[in-house]
């Protein structure tokens, strides 16, 4: 097997020496997606437009990929404020079905373009 970088014009653009994507057999590892608008390069003022943004840049990446939302075993979110957490948590439910991927929340510091929100995923190509 070898690695093989997948690349969406879904989900934004990398910003530096990275893959947005990277598959490896049947798995397939995305980079930190931020709620950068695809097209226009926009960024959205809340963070629910932003979580909704992020998500569905994922979902992009990962279908370009080959699998699906349903197929994402583990994620990664990076906020930049715990308070913002059940707000994030009721717009995440609508885009992984049951069983839910396993998930770390983890309050950052600072993110890139200043965005409030960051996620990653694992997921297999069925």
């Amino acid at each position: 097997m070898k690695k093989e970088v997948i690349t969406s014009n879904k989900a934004p653009a990398a910003i530096g020496p990275y893959s947005q994507a990277v598959k490896y057999g049947n798995l397939v590892l995305t980079s930190g997606v931020i709620p950068v608008d695809p097209k226009t390069g926009d960024i959205p003022e809340t963070i629910e437009a932003q979580t909704e943004l992020a998500l569905n840049s994922l979902k992009g990446l990962v279908e370009d990929a080959g699998s699906s939302m349903a197929n994402v075993i583990k994620t990664t979110v990076f906020i930049k404020n715990m308070d913002d957490f059940a707000k994030i948590n009721e717009i995440y439910t609508k885009y992984f079905p049951q069983p839910c991927p396993s998930r770390s929340c983890v309050e950052v510091a600072k993110l890139p373009k200043g965005v409030m929100i960051e996620i990653e995923a694992i997921c297999y190509i069925a």
